[in-house]
């Protein structure tokens, strides 16, 4: 799983806590099968990465861009510090 951050309204919060009391789980897994469930109603085809995932990689290399060496090493430093 990849970890994310996102604001809620506290509606949103409020109303995710208690449908997570209510059935038991735990809000994350509320939230995921809320997103699942939402994104298949507003985006029924599934997303073709390969080609997004493959423009990106081709700009990257025209544009000579290059991150730091150590950043799979380091992920969460350049994630999560300031």
């Amino acid at each position: 799983m990849i970890r994310t951050q996102v604001y809620l309204t506290q509606e949103l919060n409020r109303d995710i806590q208690i449908l997570a009391q209510s059935n038991n789980k735990p809000k994350a897994e509320v939230i995921r099968e809320a997103l699942s469930k939402g994104l298949k109603i507003i985006s029924p085809r599934k997303p073709n990465t390969k080609k997004g995932l493959l423009a990106l990689a081709e700009l990257g290399e025209k544009l000579k861009i290059k991150g730091p060496p150590d950043l799979s090493a380091n992920i969460d430093k350049y994630l999560y510090e300031e």
